[in-house]
């Protein structure tokens, strides 16, 4: 096995464990509200996890096209990674309630149809190349993740101080503008990367015929 596929499958197995800590309250209302504050160490090394993966998904496309270990199980594994590790932040953050459903449904359905789309292309002998808008999506879609993650670390490393103007705050996240304001920006680029994709593969859709490359 390749060095960039075992860096890969390592990514794979931080998931759990990323699942674990980013399952654990980033918030605790409740105990906000009796006034009771406490580091969200959880969620710190939730994110802690998350930025190594993320890291090591830039690495192993790195070594493979450095050292040519570009292989047919890296093709699949690699975005198969990347996909679980972001789906698991961004359903977890619905339970904790940091970003709207409605939003994650549409971030998870564009991913499903675009994967649709290169399995039918992948059996028509097309390779749909990466667009410079898939990776812009992929960077928002990390880069949000990050923030709201630092936000309520933030949060609560203040709020741990026993401010009262932040255990206020603290009980009307679902209104956060931050949370707001990330959460429309990645879905409205996630929506565009999609619709981009389907544009210029829309023969594949349309009739079946093989895009000339």
């Amino acid at each position: 096995m390749t060095t960039a596929n075992k860096i890969t499958l390592t990514r794979i197995a931080m998931i759990p464990f990323f699942i674990y800590f980013a399952a654990q309250p980033m918030l605790n209302v409740e105990e906000y509200k009796v006034g009771i504050f406490s580091f969200p160490t959880c969620t710190l090394i939730a994110l802690i996890l998350f930025c190594v993966a993320s890291f090591t998904d830039f690495l192993d496309g790195y070594v493979a096209r450095k050292y040519n270990q570009v292989t047919d199980f890296g093709k699949f594994v690699d975005p198969l990674a990347d996909k679980l590790l972001v789906a698991s932040a961004l359903i977890l953050f619905v339970e904790q309630k940091a970003m709207a459903g409605w939003m994650v449904c549409v971030i998870l359905a564009r991913e499903l149809i675009i994967t649709s789309l290169r399995v039918v292309a992948a059996n028509k002998g097309v390779v749909m190349a990466a667009t410079w808008t898939g990776k812009v999506k992929t960077c928002v879609q990390i880069g949000g993740i990050i923030i709201i993650y630092l936000h309520y670390i933030i949060f609560g490393a203040v709020a741990d101080g026993e401010s009262a103007l932040y255990s206020i705050f603290a009980v009307r996240t679902e209104g956060d503008p931050v949370l707001i304001v990330v959460g429309w920006v990645v879905t409205l680029v996630t929506i565009y990367s999609g619709y981009d994709y389907l544009k210029k593969n829309w023969d594949l859709i349309k009739d079946g015929a093989v895009k000339a490359k």
